[in-house]
């Protein structure tokens, strides 16, 4: 079988569809991607749980577990690990290691608000790399998604592929320029996340991205079109298909949704 890091190495990048159960993850693989990973917003919100929020650990964990009866390298979304503390997030990821995943992918956003300090977020960059050295460890950068210190992306990733990284995933990036000073800041292969507004996987590869993650939106579209055809089977008119957004379905997940808390008319909970 093709190692998880030499599909980082072929002539175009590697599509890396996230999927968030394991069926999901067994029709990516029937579909012939070559290698799967997981969406932290999907498994978070497939249990209630907010995404970001360190708060889906053990459903990780489980479903790790079962995606690697898979015949494909899989990539587990471990949020900024779980922990706070650089020996607890190698323990987390030494029992991915363990169960048999190819790689994971660690955050420097908290809280879905702040970004760890480059420092912080290189210690345990590193104390996951020496405690399984074999592991893919895709460090994420997330100043373009957040929006915040945009100015410290280069630093940040000079400071994460010296403590170790193995690749670099800088959701939100799109701009052509900032995507080239990315790729020749370090030799590490460039990861982006798939926007339909591009650079198309001609322009990305051609930019030189290694790796092209679709995030939540599988998982998102997913949900849309269960909806649509709710509301078709009741016999809505006139709709127009949507998929929600990120922050509708954290919106669902921590209660500042009108959906949550309410009740079944027939309901005393």
């Amino acid at each position: 079988m093709t190692t998880f890091h030499e599909l980082h190495r072929g002539d175009r990048p590697l599509i890396l569809p996230n999927a968030w159960d394991f069926a999901s993850g067994a029709l990516l693989v029937e579909a012939g991607f070559p290698a799967i990973a997981t969406t932290s917003l999907g498994v978070a919100a497939a249990a209630g749980l907010p995404d970001g929020a360190a708060a889906s650990a053990e459903e990780t964990l489980a479903l790790a577990r079962r995606l690697v009866r898979l015949p494909v390298p899989v990539s587990i979304d471990v949020e900024a690990g779980f922990a706070a503390d650089p020996e607890s997030v190698a323990d987390y990821v030494a029992r991915l290691a363990d169960l048999g995943v190819a790689g994971i992918n660690l955050e420097d956003g908290r809280d879905n608000a702040a970004l760890a300090p480059p420092e912080r977020q290189a210690e345990l960059l590193h104390a996951v790399r020496t405690r399984v050295p074999h592991l893919f460890v895709n460090a994420r950068i997330d100043t373009y998604w957040f929006g915040v210190d945009q100015s410290s992306t280069l630093l940040r990733a000079r400071e994460y592929a010296a403590a170790g990284a193995d690749g670099l995933f800088v959701p939100g990036v799109t701009d052509p320029a900032v995507i080239t000073a990315l790729v020749e800041a370090t030799p590490l292969p460039l990861n982006t996340l798939y926007s339909p507004a591009g650079p198309d996987i001609d322009a990305s590869a051609a930019l030189g991205v290694r790796r092209i993650s679709t995030g939540s939106a599988l998982y998102r579209a997913a949900l849309g079109a269960a909806l649509d055809l709710a509301r078709t089977v009741r016999g809505d008119t006139a709709q127009s298909p949507a998929v929600p957004g990120y922050r509708d379905i954290q919106s669902l997940l921590t209660g500042s949704s009108p959906a949550v808390g309410r009740t079944c008319p027939n309901s005393s909970t």
